[in-house]
């Protein structure tokens, strides 16, 4: 996934920028040393990159969207492991369920209506 380097929420340049800048002191008990995090220089909309790359694990989102993709990550992460599902399983199952290819379904790169539809397909899976 390319990040553009125009932020979507209010048009500031997107950088490149070490955790660190983010994350202070806790860079470290975060385990993010020498990680990278594109970062709005503006509104402070980011996104990090999958561990020792400049790859991101979604699309920049701003904190409310990070705290739903949070939310959605939990549920999921909780579900299939309740179905004993592994990873790779589970989003194949929730790409069906959601009708979107398999290369498109990560919760990472979701927006909020996105993030409440999986959601809403765990409850309901587990109240059938």
């Amino acid at each position: 996934m390319k990040i553009s380097e125009v932020c979507r929420y209010c048009g500031g340049v997107v950088r490149a920028v070490p955790a660190e800048r983010v994350y202070g002191e806790a860079t470290k008990r975060l385990g993010l040393q020498n990680e990278v995090i594109y970062q709005c220089q503006n509104c402070n909309a980011r996104v990090g990159c999958h561990k020792g790359t400049r790859r991101p694990l979604g699309s920049v989102a701003n904190e409310i969207l990070r705290l739903k993709r949070m939310e959605t990550h939990q549920v999921f992460d909780s579900f299939r492991k309740r179905q004993g599902m592994t990873r790779t399983g589970a989003y194949k199952w929730l790409a069906e369920k959601m009708q979107l290819p398999v290369k498109r379904t990560h919760i990472g790169g979701f927006e909020m209506d996105e993030c409440q539809a999986v959601i809403d397909l765990c409850r309901e899976e587990e109240n059938k």
